[in-house]
């Protein structure tokens, strides 16, 4: 019954912005780590960031600097704010949370569906 939702992703050209949301429903007790992965074609999942229920945060090396990871707990959603976008950040964009549905129980992960990321040059 958990779904997360990502959206805001599109085609932009190099330099551009974008700004991804993700966005939780369904039965959650707690949200606690949230994060954001990318695939692009032929390549592995990778991490992009992620950010504690407390609100640390960490990114990978090729984003950091760049990428900002951000979380609205009353909304239930993490947010991924892209700046300085380069052609290798072409991707689809996946949103991770760590979701408590029953307390004393450990948190489970979900995954979103994906929204497609295109840099151009």
């Amino acid at each position: 019954q958990v779904q997360l939702v990502e959206s805001g992703g599109g085609l932009v050209q190099a330099g551009g912005s974008l700004r991804l949301s993700c966005a939780a429903s369904g039965t959650i007790l707690s949200l606690n780590a949230m994060g954001w992965y990318r695939q692009a074609p032929g390549k592995q999942r990778e991490l992009v960031a992620t950010i504690t229920g407390g609100g640390s945060t960490n990114y990978a090396d090729s984003v950091k600097g760049r990428f900002t990871i951000s979380r609205d707990n009353a909304k239930k959603t993490v947010y991924l704010q892209m700046n300085s976008l380069k052609p290798e950040d072409t991707a689809v964009y996946y949103c991770n949370a760590d979701i408590v549905r029953r307390w004393l129980n450990p948190p489970i992960s979900y995954w979103g569906q994906g929204t497609q990321v295109t840099v151009s040059s």
